[in-house]
């Protein structure tokens, strides 16, 4: 508290010193109001306009007699050897004169007292008052003590804008520091109920914002004044200053002039502006409302909320552009209407492949075709979902390699997702399936059982529902064998099948199952028949090769065998 007194005693002692460096400066001057408006016609000293001349004499105009004046006037005063009193008013017959000893400085005729409608001796003599009192100020601001003053007056000035600066920029660093100490107690969330519009953290980033554009202002207008008062203060710049005062007046009524003229239409905008708002946290309610579950849709599901509402949010502020854009500054000017017309013929010509990629990914949306994290096949591509936006759908192999595929091509190319069955308790698990051929020697029954033991013996392959074999094929030389599986981890379908693989060897290898796909020629006799064992008869012996001779030429050979089949005879 007491350093919150000290601060307000000081301000107020700056506020005071102020004034009173820019009240003293113009003790020295009678008439420091704003820039009168100079004509061509107008006697001026020292960038102020005395009086005008109206009337013409002879070849001179009224421009050409008040330069003449003006020049006269500013010689006069530099010159600080003559005196003010040497200026005197002398009647003449047909002029009355302002003379310097003997030099005429203006000279007035009937013609300039009808245009003022005075008579011609008092009009002079209003004249030569103005101008007495104009070359008294004109030398009084050119003297050394004054300059020496106007200098004092300067550095104070500049020491206080330094001061000012400095005590402001303590008190807004405060002032910053208390607000963010404030966040979430003194600064809540803006709610309205369970709806938080504002939490605190925005708040405190919109004041801490709105403090530092708040400051910059300030310091700006300071400094504009500072430059003002500094300039004012010699008689060289008193003038600019006075312009730059009279321009600053001007835009600032030029700025306000036209910002409630455009009242109204600021008034639609903001109105506009309002609604969309609080229509856009409704549909953001609802749509985290079905996306957490809180409340449900028929036929409407919760992976839906998310694209959903961004296209509905899209499709509203667009809707609220539209709406709103006849009533923005200049909306109906050529330029701006150029402008709108080379956008939408750029985006018209620019935009059919994304507007294709769009489709095709609202399309991708509501098909359900995959999720983030899913394990899909999309064309040739094999891999998990790592990202799907409305332009392109981006894929990790098990390769860590990201697959960047835009929406069109995704829609077109068929797509198999691996994860649907794990994510609905309704459908059977996902079933990986491997398929080997062994000849037909082998009992069916046994190949079967060593396959299924193979994949009960492999990590994230489900007992329940249990595996099977199915019989693809009875080729000509081999049987085809197709294990099924089921799981409940397609993620890790690549590990699955190797460890299946392993176990389809060893299980194989156990049971004295040699894996391989026989072929057989046409030389058939001397082998192993490929019946099973369990179907031939117990004194079966397999025949060795019977070589017969083509014997002499025209003579067919003997045939007949002399032994069981074991010597082979020629004839």
């Amino acid at each position: 508290m007491a350093l919150n007194k000290k601060i307000k005693k000081f301000i107020v002692l700056i506020i005071v010193i102020l004034c009173l460096a820019i009240a003293s400066p113009f003790s020295y001057s009678q008439d420091v109001s704003k820039p009168q408006k100079i004509s061509e016609s107008s006697v001026v000293l020292s960038g102020e306009p005395l009086f005008e001349i109206k009337a013409k004499i002879g070849s001179f105009s009224p421009e050409d007699r008040a330069k003449a004046v003006s020049q006269r006037l500013e010689a006069f005063a530099e010159d600080a050897s003559l005196p003010i009193d040497i200026l005197k008013l002398e009647n003449q017959s047909d002029e009355t004169v302002v003379l310097a000893g003997d030099k005429t400085i203006l000279a007035l005729v009937d013609a300039d007292a009808k245009a003022a409608n005075k008579n011609r001796q008092e009009l002079t003599a209003e004249y030569l008052k103005k101008i007495k009192i104009s070359i008294q100020e004109y030398r009084e601001s050119r003297s050394t003590k004054s300059l020496l003053f106007s200098g004092l007056y300067a550095f104070l000035l500049t020491i206080l804008l330094l001061i000012i600066f400095k005590v402001l920029s303590q008190i807004l660093s405060r002032t910053l520091q208390r607000i963010d100490a404030a966040k979430g107690t003194r600064i809540p969330s803006l709610r309205i109920q369970n709806i938080e519009f504002l939490p605190a953290t925005q708040i405190t980033d919109i004041l801490t914002r709105a403090l530092k554009f708040l400051r910059l202002i300030l310091f700006l207008g300071l400094f504009y004044l500072y430059v003002l008062l500094v300039l004012s203060l010699l008689p060289w710049t008193k003038q600019v200053g006075a312009s730059l005062s009279s321009y600053l007046l001007k835009s600032v009524g030029g700025v306000f002039q036209a910002f409630f003229a455009y009242l109204p239409n600021l008034f639609v905008i903001a109105l506009v502006v309002v609604l969309t708002y609080y229509i856009l946290k409704l549909v953001q309610f609802i749509f985290t409302g079905i996306g957490r579950g809180t409340f449900s849709l028929p036929g409407f599901y919760s992976e839906w909320a998310k694209p959903t509402n961004k296209l509905v949010t899209f499709l509203i502020i667009a809707f609220a552009a539209i709406v709103a854009f006849p009533y923005l500054p200049g909306a109906k000017s050529p330029a701006f209407q150029g402008v709108s017309v080379f956008l939408g013929l750029l985006l018209s010509l620019g935009s059919s492949a994304a507007v294709a990629n769009v489709v095709a990914g609202v399309i991708l949306i509501y098909t359900r075709a995959f999720e983030v994290g899913d394990r899909v096949k999309v064309g040739d591509a094999i891999g998990d979902i790592v990202e799907k936006t409305l332009l392109v759908t981006r894929i990790r192999t098990i390769k860590n390699v990201v697959i960047t595929i835009p929406n069109a091509s995704v829609l077109s190319a068929q797509i198999i997702n691996y994860s649907s069955a794990a994510q609905d308790p309704d459908t059977p698990p996902l079933i990986l399936h491997t398929t080997i051929t062994l000849g037909y020697d082998l009992p069916w029954r046994k190949v079967h059982e060593a396959l299924i033991n193979a994949a009960r013996a492999t990590a994230h392959i489900l007992t329940e529902p249990a595996p099977f074999v199915l019989q693809t094929s009875l080729d000509d030389f081999y049987v085809s064998y197709e294990i099924n599986a089921y799981t409940d981890n397609p993620k890790i379908m690549a590990k699955i099948y190797s460890e299946l693989h392993q176990n389809i060897q060893d299980k194989c290898n156990e049971v004295g199952i040699e894996i391989l796909s026989p072929h057989y020629r046409a030389m058939r006799d001397g082998n192993q028949n490929t019946i099973p064992e369990s179907y031939l008869p117990e004194d079966y012996i397999a025949p060795g090769f019977r070589i017969s001779s083509l014997g002499h030429f025209g003579k067919p050979p003997d045939l007949k065998p002399k032994s069981n089949g074991q010597e082979l005879s020629e004839s």
